[in-house]
């Protein structure tokens, strides 16, 4: 028993990590890239809750800050992928900065209900701009490479998301 608890976890990191290289349904490479994201999403939400005890729920709307920013500066202005990465993760950061100065003076109830009231106002006002897409969002966002290999398919991105 002490064997398979040991090797075990070996054995299910060498699997995770062989599978994008068989001949498996790009609908398993999805499904797994949706599990570890959402597996990721989770971590975040119990370092959040259970570590710092606040219950936040306009994560979301931080993310999309991120996105679009990254999004519109590769598009519109040809900015290097990369760069507009790090753009997008500092005006999300500035973003949360603002918002978490305002919000975090709130406890209780308060809190969790001031948390989605910015994150749908946050959506609702980047769905409604114009140069942003609406909510069709940005076409034509170019795909991220790393050491020679596009992370803009689902192979290609599933080793960033387990690793």
């Amino acid at each position: 028993m002490a064997a398979l608890q040991k090797y075990g976890f070996y054995a299910l990191v060498a699997v995770i990590a062989a599978i994008p290289l068989l001949p498996v349904p790009e609908f398993w490479i999805t499904q797994l890239n949706y599990i570890g994201i959402y597996a990721l999403v989770s971590l975040g939400l119990v370092l959040l809750t259970g570590v710092a005890g606040l219950t936040s729920f306009g994560q979301a709307a931080f993310v999309g800050v991120g996105a679009y920013t990254a999004a519109f500066l590769a598009v519109k202005l040809g900015v290097s992928p990369w760069l507009t990465l790090l753009v997008g993760m500092g005006l999300s950061v500035l973003v949360a900065l603002v918002l978490g100065a305002i919000t975090l003076r709130m406890s209780g109830h308060y809190l969790p209900l001031a948390t989605i009231a910015w994150g749908l106002t946050i959506y609702y006002t980047i769905s409604n701009m114009e140069f942003l897409g609406k909510y069709d969002g940005l076409l034509g966002v170019p795909p991220i490479s790393l050491f020679g290999n596009s992370l803009g398919t689902g192979r290609g991105i599933y080793g960033l998301i387990w690793l």
